[in-house]
Parts: C-alpha cells; sequence; structure tokens
C-alpha cells in the first residue's frame, strides 16, 4: 500500500473530509493503515473532534480498539481528555472498556483523575467498567481522583459516584496506604468526610 496514500487518507479524517475518506476506501485503502504513531484514521478524526468521520469510519468496518503507539484509542483518548460525545458513540459501537492506558489504567482512571465528572457518570451508568481496577502505580480510580488533583468539588463528585458503584474504600495503594489516609495528607477535609460515611 503506496504510503503517500494511508498519509492522505489520514489527512482526510483529521479534517472530517467523509466524501474523500469514502474515495480513499472505494481504491482500496485499508481501513485501519496506521501511520508512524500507528494512529488509525479513526483515532485520528477523534483526536481532531471530527465525529462524523468517526461514526463513518464506525460504519465502514474500522477496527475501534486499535491503540497507538502511547495506547491511545478513540475510547481512550475520550476518557483522558473529557471527549463525552466521542465517549458516547465509542461505548455504542461496542468497544473494548478493558484496554489499558499506557499507565495501564482502564479509561475511568483517568477520567476520574482528570476531574472529567460528566464522563465518569456516563461509564459508571452506561458501562461495567471495572470500578476496582489497580494500575501500574497501584492505584485504583478513587485513589487517582484522590491524590493527582486538587480535592475539589468535581473530585468530591466523582468520588461520590465511584462509591455509589462499588469503589472499595479500604483498597489500599502499593504502599498499603488507604484512600482515607491519602486524603488526610492531602488535607481533603471533605473527600476524608465522604469516605467516612461510606464506611472508610
Amino acid at each position: 500500500m503506496d504510503n503517500n496514500m494511508i498519509l492522505s487518507f489520514l489527512e482526510a479524517a483529521s479534517k472530517g473530509d467523509v466524501a474523500a475518506l469514502q474515495q480513499h476506501l472505494d481504491q482500496g485503502v485499508d481501513i485501519n493503515a496506521r501511520n508512524k504513531q500507528k494512529r488509525t484514521a479513526i483515532l485520528v478524526a477523534a483526536m481532531n473532534d471530527q465525529l462524523d468521520a468517526v461514526q463513518f469510519l464506525i460504519q465502514a468496518g474500522a477496527d475501534i480498539d486499535l491503540q497507538d503507539e502511547t495506547c491511545f484509542n478513540p475510547f481512550l483518548y475520550g476518557c483522558i481528555n473529557g471527549k463525552l460525545e466521542l465517549i458516547k458513540i465509542m461505548i455504542q459501537a461496542n468497544t473494548n472498556i478493558e484496554l489499558l492506558t499506557r499507565f495501564g489504567g482502564v479509561g475511568i482512571t483517568p477520567a476520574s483523575e482528570k476531574g472529567h465528572v460528566e464522563v465518569v457518570r456516563e461509564l459508571l451508568t452506561t458501562t461495567d467498567i471495572n470500578v476496582n481496577h489497580t494500575n501500574i502505580c497501584g492505584w485504583t480510580p478513587l485513589i487517582e481522583a484522590i491524590i493527582l488533583n486538587d480535592g475539589g468539588e468535581r473530585q468530591q463528585e466523582i468520588i461520590k459516584m465511584l462509591i455509589e458503584h462499588g469503589a472499595n474504600v479500604h483498597m489500599v495503594d502499593k504502599y498499603g496506604v488507604p484512600p482515607i489516609e491519602l486524603a488526610r495528607q492531602k488535607g481533603f477535609k471533605e473527600i476524608e468526610q465522604i469516605l467516612l460515611q461510606a464506611g472508610a
């Protein structure tokens, strides 16, 4: 497959040019062709907020779960960057919610850490994503939501939602420190109260 052809296909994806995408497919371009960063057209479209192109490529049979060299696929990219519409599209398309980020987290892990309330709500209410998944740092989404952000209202809301959907408040980090202790170390009084109410 001619490399220029692939690059021009990916370029069409980045611009959301559905007609050009169709043309390339008609000419026999592999819908899952990748660039040097191992990005597919559907990932490129997702990263450029070209949701029509994302939908088109799903319908045309793109492999939605292929990950690039940094472990991004459309779903994980959406989780990390708080792209709710993209995530809804990917969930509807039956994306594999068990695929991991480069830190070994599932999609809800970075979404919790970064304070993407709407994304966390969507994942908790429409999928059976593992709310107690532990990443390579030994952190659950609950722990990430505590230690990697500011303890503000968005984080408090996320922590409440995680607990409501089965987050284990006793699961410790890799040093054996429980979430409540981590919240105390950070001086997050409100989060400490939420955890206490949940039986921590």
